[in-house]
């Protein structure tokens, strides 16, 4: 009952005319940012954060998750009509969205997308309200060993299960401790990384940080792929639902928001995860599944409610430990730290205002997201016009702003730029962002644990792990770093028997016989033909005619 009367004393303060507004104005930019391709939500708050410098912390972050869940929202836009996920929770989005788009339901994609989405936004917030104050309750109780495990846990999930190498996430990792090393020992008072430049011995800001690895190095890469050419949009009316439409949508919306939010809560548990387990469930169990490949509405309202859900699921332990779980939630943090608020099991007790306003205007900003999103969406679709040149020009323009109006030093200016170039590198070469983004966020609070557990035991090493939850959080960072060994030995030793070759039939068909590495069957075991070159023996992917998908 405490918990539903602080709930409403923040629903008190959210519901306020500039509160509202603001508000307004986070799901509206949300929105936009997250339909164009390849700005996500992370990307915005970045840029929005020297904005706020000015503004009343509880506005700020009202607006910063107004952004967060717009953008959520807003990346089904770009998948359906475009077939190019603007985040990669949306990427499954795509898959059966824009089969729906071509055949001329765009309509109600869009449509299950945004009321999926508002369903599984309400249902994970309220999960919010129920368990964040319990996960607090266990925090307060953890001593410095058990919260600096949880921290290196944190740091190790998210970077194990990223990108395609664990070298490379490790490596971003390393980038991400060692820039958040760099300005004086809070002990000590020892400089450390400042390399002779006395501007250093801050530190580095995070806002710019942010905004040069996100904005900067986004706009670098995009602009070094740019195509000038116009991306084709497929026109939309206004969102609508026929009866069969909900039918069919109802009941994965529910399974994509059970699916979603405790994904979202764990470390590095993220939304791509359930939003795929959403998608092979929903095709299990549809009663239409030969409509999957082809623009199934159950792919589309699935996921979208797993993505949903798994936002609410992510400021579970942003909040109540100060443990982000995605590059957006990392962004939030970087901004709590800003205005001088330590994020974790205090910040309920310290400002609860803040907090519970904050959880209240997820309410309201799922409400205006669903009344935006409904009319607005032809407009979105026009948006997608916008000339790629131009759109990351500004980008470039307001990154550069933000970064100078932090301090007002030009100096600001040049570390935006090395580091713009460094997140650059990064995409280019395989690296994954989060790791070095956490790293640089956690690293400083980790070191702070690392000191307190030690000076508890009088500099004795097995005070690192002197408490139960301590060694049990242990065990299972063993278990995350060992267990892809283990698996990878075990394939090794049970090697897989070898798969059929191609031979070529009297039609010109290609059959599959033994050692075939490129051989394909269906769920019931028929094999792929399709046919091959007479003076080339080489292996194509297979057109949509030869898959037989429907082309509208």
């Amino acid at each position: 009952m405490d918990s539903f009367n602080l709930l409403m004393s923040g629903f008190a303060t959210a519901a306020t005319p500039m509160n509202l507004l603001y508000a307004f104005i986070g799901v509206l930019l949300g929105t936009a940012v997250g339909v164009l391709p390849g700005i996500g939500p992370a990307m915005a708050v970045a840029l929005l954060l020297p904005v706020t410098y000015g503004m009343e912390p509880t506005s700020a972050f009202i607006m910063f998750a107004g952004i967060y869940y717009g953008g959520m929202y807003g990346g089904s836009t770009t998948s359906i009509l475009l077939n190019t996920p603007g985040e990669s929770s949306t990427v499954i989005t795509a898959i059966e969205g824009h089969k729906m788009a071509k055949s001329g339901r765009a309509a109600q994609a869009l449509a299950t997308a945004a009321i999926g989405s508002f369903v599984a936004g309400t249902i994970g917030t309220a999960l919010l309200v129920a368990f964040a104050p319990l996960v607090v309750k266990f925090a307060v109780s953890l001593g410095a060993p058990s919260y600096l495990a949880i921290m290196v846990l944190a740091l190790l999930a998210v970077t194990a299960v990223l990108g395609s190498s664990k070298l490379r996430g490790f490596a971003s990792l390393g980038l991400g401790l060692a820039i958040g090393l760099v300005g004086m020992d809070p002990v000590t008072g020892q400089q450390r990384l400042i390399f002779g430049l006395p501007l250093l011995v801050d530190g580095l800001d995070i806002v710019v940080v942010a905004v040069a690895i996100f904005a900067v190095g986004e706009a670098l890469w995009i602009a070094a792929h740019l195509r000038r050419t116009a991306m084709h949009v497929i026109p939309v009316g206004r969102p609508w639902m026929g009866k069969q439409d909900w039918k069919r949508s109802w009941k994965p919306w529910l399974r994509g928001t059970a699916f979603g939010f405790p994904f979202g809560a764990l470390p590095a548990g993220g939304a791509e995860i359930p939003t795929f387990l959403s998608y092979v469930t929903e095709k299990k169990l549809s009663k239409h599944p030969e409509e999957f490949g082809h623009g199934a509405i159950e792919g589309v309202a699935g996921p979208e409610a797993a993505n949903n859900a798994a936002a609410a699921g992510t400021l579970t332990p942003m909040l109540a430990l100060g443990l982000p779980t995605n590059a957006t939630a990392a962004v939030m943090l970087a901004a709590f730290v800003q205005y001088g608020i330590q994020p974790g099991p205090l910040l309920f007790e310290s400002e609860p205002q803040l907090v519970w306003a904050l959880i209240a205007s997820l309410f309201i900003g799922n409400t205006l997201l669903l009344l935006i999103n409904l009319p607005l969406a032809p407009m979105w679709a026009k948006l997608l016009r916008l000339p790629r040149p131009y759109l990351y020009a500004g980008i470039l323009f307001f990154a550069t702003l933000g970064a100078y109006a932090v301090n007002l030093q030009a100096f600001d200016l040049m570390i935006l730029l090395v580091l713009g170039l460094l997140g650059f590198a990064m995409r280019r070469f395989g690296y994954p962002i989060l790791p070095l983004v956490i790293g640089l966020i956690l690293g400083p609070r980790a070191e702070g644990q690392l000191r307190k557990s030690l000076q508890l035991s009088g500099g004795d090493i097995s005070g690192l792990w002197n408490e139960p939850i301590a060694v049990v959080v242990y065990a299972i960072a063993a278990v995350i770093l060992v267990w892809p060994l283990v698996l990878k030995l075990w394939h090794r030793s049970h090697p897989k028997p070898l798969l059929p070759v191609l031979s070529e039939d009297s039609t010109g068909s290609v059959a599959v016989g033994p050692r075939d590495p490129a051989g394909q069957s269906d769920e019931s075991g028929a094999v792929a033909t399709a046919p091959v070159s007479r003076g080339r023996r080489t292996a194509r992917p297979f057109t949509d005619d030869e898959r037989g998908e429907d082309k509208a």
